[in-house]
């Protein structure tokens, strides 16, 4: 099940209200959860990376592993606050040299992500951050692509989680922190 941050705290609110919904896009039916909007606001963006920042500060984290593309955004400056490398983990034929790789299944079909070999040292305590988790496949890949490299994954963090489609129940128990809830 997931942890939430304290609702009673006005950035989650805050976070929320600028999270813009897509209908049908980019299939019909899908709800996308667009956080470009976030990023619009800069003390919104700034709130959330503090919210991860004081959740993960002091726990020892040494890796944090950010899912291409959205990933990317919010994983760096989590990182560089508390003192962490941080590793991308990227679609297809994005990464020169040997990789491991690991395909899954989305809500809307199937992809694939790669991860550099020896990007992760065997020991290593590693946190999964995404923008979002929907079905949870692309957050089990990474957790899979990092345990594969000796990494113990700590916890998955995400801005958003659609709770009705029950991600957390792939992340075979590993703890999952989210802001903010879509429905």
């Amino acid at each position: 099940m997931s942890a939430f941050r304290d609702d009673d705290d006005p950035r989650i609110h805050a976070i929320q209200s600028k999270i813009r919904v897509v209908p049908d896009f980019p299939k019909p039916g899908i709800m996308f959860q667009d956080i470009t909007t976030l990023l619009l606001d800069p003390k919104a963006f700034k709130d959330t990376i503090d919210l991860f920042v004081d959740r993960y500060k002091g726990k020892n984290i040494s890796v944090v592993a950010g899912i291409e593309a959205r990933g990317f955004i919010f994983g760096p400056p989590i990182a560089l606050a508390i003192g962490a490398k941080f590793v991308p983990l990227r679609k297809p034929k994005k990464l020169p040299g040997k990789v491991y790789r690991q395909e899954y299944d989305l809500e809307y079909g199937s992809d694939c992500i790669e991860m550099h070999v020896g990007a992760v040292e065997p020991g290593e305590r590693a946190l999964v951050v995404d923008d979002l988790i929907a079905t949870g496949g692309t957050l089990c890949a990474a957790m899979n692509l990092l345990e594969r490299a000796g990494a113990e994954v700590v916890e998955c963090a995400c801005v958003i989680e659609i709770p009705d489609l029950k991600g957390w129940e792939r992340l075979n128990g590993k703890p999952l922190y989210v802001l903010v809830e879509s429905h």
